[in-house]
């Protein structure tokens, strides 16, 4: 893990033909929404709703350098906490911008997936998510995960509620369960794990996201709040992986014991 302060967006304003490790996946906790809006006087709430903008921009980017996936934290089941009108506006803001942004994603070619728990939900959010994915099924230029009501320990556990009730019904033989094989029962099956994790907002911490996902996940930290972290930015992330060798426990390439 290594915390990012210097500027790297002098080092190029476009896509650079020398960036050739791009991750496959990016991640990103959208932090520090509130605290934007606290320092400049406004209401929290305002916060998050420059923050819609960063969302366009992170997926203009990772269509620009052809990134296949990027999953954003939008809701964590920890967010239920924060004071009713808060969540409230949260859950309009979500409903608004997908029925204002799904036809632009759709026409870019991508495809919308939603990673969480949908049950405590208000069923007209359920149901634009439902017709968002369904939309967007057959789209293949990048796939956006957006994480609502989603914690990383509440995965794990339902996964292995699943796998356990599947035991139960005599379909899983025990002996099979090893990392892959649980891996398919995680909301994010079928895809790689992150590459790059971004974390805005000047706190060092993954805040209960992807924690089976990120076990050797590169994390880029800025200080910067969410809606201050635009296209220049995810430009320099993407800097910062490329210069990255990794090694998931191995030693360095020519290196000797």
């Amino acid at each position: 893990m290594i915390h990012m302060k210097c500027k790297l967006s002098h080092w190029f304003k476009k896509k650079s033909p020398s960036v050739t490790n791009i991750p496959k996946h990016i991640a990103i906790i959208m932090d520090g929404n509130g605290r934007w809006a606290r320092q400049r006087g406004m209401p929290r709430t305002a916060g998050h709703r420059v923050g819609m903008d960063r969302v366009r921009d992170a997926v203009a980017i990772c269509l620009e350098y052809g990134v296949p996936y990027l999953t954003l934290y939008a809701f964590s089941t920890e967010n239920w906490k924060r004071p009713e009108e808060e969540v409230r506006f949260l859950m309009d803001l979500f409903e608004e911008a997908l029925k204002s942004e799904v036809d632009k994603l759709d026409q870019q070619n991508v495809r919308v997936r939603f990673i969480g728990l949908r049950h405590n939900l208000r069923p007209s959010l359920r149901e634009l998510m439902e017709q968002s994915e369904a939309r967007t099924s057959g789209n293949t230029a990048l796939t956006l995960n957006l994480a609502i009501n989603y914690g990383g320990r509440s995965e794990i556990v339902t996964a292995a509620r699943r796998i356990a009730e599947d035991v139960r019904r005599g379909e899983v033989d025990p002996e099979q369960i090893d990392e892959s094989f649980f891996g398919n029962y995680l909301f994010t099956a079928g895809q790689p794990d992150p590459d790059l994790l971004i974390k805005p907002g000047g706190e060092s911490r993954i805040s209960n996201f992807l924690l089976w996902q990120i076990a050797y996940t590169e994390i880029y930290y800025s200080t910067k709040f969410w809606p201050d972290f635009k296209k220049a930015d995810m430009r320099d992330a993407i800097f910062f992986y490329s210069q990255r060798e990794r090694r998931f426990g191995g030693i360095k390439r020519g290196e000797s014991i």
